[in-house]
């Protein structure tokens, strides 16, 4: 089959969007599909065409949100390239230029179209509106995805069932919804030779100690993830124990802010910013961690838990419907409700061990369904549903 994804957000920008297109990629190749790739050019205002690995880089205007480029909704250049392609299936990953051009693709072509919806942008309307006017913002956001999600695909794909039920109850969405998680390459995040010897450089550039127990959270440092109190939720387990050691891997608009927060509580020596971390660094940095935990109520999936769990670190997650289908209680890690229950499961696997080598041992076996192979597998039957119907 050959597949087309259109997507605003690829390598070399660095988020979960992008991971979960170049696992699809991989997995979908290694079944012998041929996947294309249309998504905008982040490094300059020129188009590009990469015919060896079948990507077209579409020019955009910056926008103020990270390092996102925003492109028109046609691009005639494009249009003969992917003409000669002869696609099968239209995979768009985006709701915006990149989106829309796929439709008109797809409409020109006929070509059907399979959507995947990842991001919450209630949640995220602030950054347009700075805080004005954000019921307004948000009731745009709402009926622009309820049109673009309802009718402008032939089969939808959201990656949980916390989306699904946003989708129905709150967004009124009738169509049928395919419920996908992102799927990862479990095998990169399992410790080697090589990388045995990368995490004892960190260790030693990081200043830790086997003593040590090291928290850690991965993410785009962002309001919207809420490291803020993250930070604050563990100020007093610092205090009690100065072994306790925080780590944020990633890099925003945040950071700055977050650093001067540390400062004001006065535990800046026992908290680690790494700033911006390659993605094929990632196994290694989470295998430094002790736990991974996560305060964010904004998850579309949150596949940093997902890649935390395949390294076999236990995680901690506040109580809401994105980490309920990943996180057993007790199992593979917890779910607290506050601050203060927390701190406490902090201390529990701190005092316990043996219970902390349970929960790690769980981690591993958890993420077995997550695997990109099963992912791409679930995918592909989506693509063959769009294009059987397409033919009715």
């Amino acid at each position: 089959m050959k597949i087309g994804i259109f997507t605003e957000t690829y390598e070399p920008y660095i988020s979960g969007v992008t991971t979960s297109i170049k696992m699809l990629k991989e997995s979908l190749e290694k079944m012998g599909n041929t996947v294309y790739i249309v998504t905008v050019n982040l490094k300059s205002y020129h188009f590009y065409y990469d015919k060896k690995n079948r990507i077209i880089y579409i020019p955009g205007v910056k926008t103020k949100i990270y390092d996102a480029r925003l492109t028109g909704i046609y691009s005639r250049r494009a249009f003969k390239i992917i003409k000669s392609w002869n696609l099968d299936i239209i995979h768009s990953q985006t709701e915006f230029g990149i989106g829309y051009f796929s439709r008109i693709i797809s409409k020109k072509l006929n070509i059907p179209v399979v959507h995947t919806y990842h991001t919450l942008y209630e949640d995220y309307v602030y950054y347009v509106t700075h805080n004005h006017f954000n019921n307004f913002g948000k009731k745009i956001v709402k009926k622009f995805t309820k049109y673009f999600c309802e009718k402008k695909c032939n089969e939808l794909i959201v990656p949980t069932d916390k989306i699904k039920e946003l989708f129905i109850n709150k967004y009124h969405i009738k169509k049928e919804i395919n419920v996908i998680p992102t799927g990862i390459d479990t095998e990169k995040f399992k410790l080697n030779f090589k990388s045995r010897i990368e995490l004892e450089k960190l260790r030693k550039k990081y200043k830790l100690s086997k003593k040590d127990f090291i928290i850690g959270s991965v993410g785009r440092i962002a309001t919207e993830k809420s490291f803020d109190k993250l930070i604050k939720s563990t100020q007093n387990l610092i205090k009690e124990n100065k072994n306790i050691k925080l780590i944020l891997v990633g890099d925003g608009p945040e950071l700055e802010n977050l650093k001067k927060l540390a400062k004001e509580l006065k535990i800046e020596k026992n908290i680690i910013f790494t700033g911006k971390v390659t993605y094929d660094l990632m196994p290694i940095y989470y295998n430094l961690l002790n736990i991974n935990v996560s305060f964010s109520r904004t998850e579309t999936q949150g596949l940093t838990i997902i890649e935390a769990l395949a390294t076999g670190k236990p995680v901690l997650c506040i109580n809401d419907n994105s980490f309920k289908k990943m996180i057993i209680n007790g199992y593979n890690g917890y779910l607290f409700k506050d601050e203060k229950e927390y701190r406490l499961l902090v201390k529990k696997l701190i005092d316990n061990p043996k219970l902390y080598q349970t929960l790690s041992h769980n981690a591993i076996e958890s993420t077995k369904e997550y695997r990109k192979e099963a992912f791409g597998k679930k995918v592909l039957e989506v693509y063959k549903k769009a294009i059987r119907n397409s033919k009715k």
